[in-house]
């Protein structure tokens, strides 16, 4: 019977170790006033009637903390690179010199700052919101062992277990947020 208490708290700690995955992957798509080719990630091009991502048709590159250079290692491939980040609607619009794209950053004013770090709590409180849930469902796990016959004793250290993953993990949301907002707000 442990065992399966045992699966139980297992499954949720992968759960949330997956829900803080998801919540670094969405910060770092959050910009920060630095170019980072992360930024493109979620930015998929037609490419020979297949959306593929901007890295596996163009050299991407970061020139400086404001630029980022996109080098297609098809020529004919410019047009549809610049349409694609158009249609991102990341809020940088691409130079097209004929040979490369440049994206150019601009400095970010505090109005834009405190939407990011807004943005950056929503993507927070979303994650914490999969730890709560996935608590809820694992806590409802052990309710149903501990009808089938598992002792109460050893539930309520299971359901305390879980609980303490939440805590942990929820922790862990604040630091990465705390870490992000700081990134975004420093001039």
């Amino acid at each position: 019977m442990s065992e399966e208490l045992d699966m139980i708290i297992a499954e949720a700690e992968d759960g949330m170790k997956k829900a803080i995955g998801h919540l670094e992957t969405e910060l770092t798509r959050i910009r920060a006033g630095k170019a980072n080719p992360t930024m493109l990630d979620g930015v998929n091009v037609e490419y020979y009637g297949a959306p593929t991502p901007i890295a596996q048709v163009a050299n991407v590159s970061v020139l400086d903390a404001r630029t980022i250079s996109i080098q297609p290692w098809e020529k004919n491939m410019l047009q549809a690179i610049e349409k694609a980040i158009m249609q991102a609607n990341i809020g940088i619009t691409p130079q097209n010199d004929g040979v490369q794209l440049r994206l150019f950053l601009p400095p970010l004013t505090e109005e834009r700052r405190k939407e990011l770090v807004k943005k950056s709590s929503g993507e927070g409180e979303n994650s914490k919101v999969a730890i709560r849930s996935i608590r809820r469902d694992a806590i409802e796990q052990v309710k149903k062992l501990q009808k089938d016959g598992l002792s109460e004793d050893a539930a309520k250290d299971g359901e305390k277990t879980i609980q303490e993953l939440t805590d942990k993990y929820s922790s862990l949301v604040e630091k990465h947020l705390a870490v992000k907002e700081k990134e975004i707000m420093t001039v």
